[in-house]
């Protein structure tokens, strides 16, 4: 469902929160589907369960999951979740635009770039 990349420069806890927030927001996982216990997801990828828990949490602090004592974890029905980082998302992207600008780049050269899917490096993510 999702991997760790030590590369990557970020904590593997935010690996593993954007990876579930990932596969719950394209649709991969959804509402009320059971996400990997930590246990099981601590296992999978070989890292310390306190990791996996600090990322559910987090998810559930932000509305993307739930807990049931006794069960584990679900995947919610986060609209609220997406509401609020479809917001974020196009904040970050009206800085990038004001950024591109100033390098003058013309607006028709970033919404040609946005029809296209952004470039192959941003699509392999």
């Amino acid at each position: 469902m999702f991997s760790v990349n030590y590369r990557d420069p970020r904590p593997i806890y935010e690996q593993v929160k954007d990876g579930l927030r990932r596969a719950i927001v394209t649709g991969v996982l959804q509402p009320n589907d059971k996400i990997p216990s930590v246990r099981d997801a601590a296992g999978e990828l070989a890292i310390n369960p306190n990791t996996i828990q600090k990322a559910y949490r987090e998810l559930e602090n932000e509305g993307y999951i739930y807990s049931v004592v006794g069960k584990g974890s679900f995947v919610a029905e986060c609209g609220k979740a997406l509401e609020s980082l479809k917001r974020d998302l196009f904040r970050q992207l009206d800085k990038t635009v004001g950024e591109l600008r100033h390098l003058d780049v013309s607006d028709a050269e970033i919404c040609e770039h946005i029809s296209a899917g952004g470039s192959e490096e941003a699509n392999n993510d």
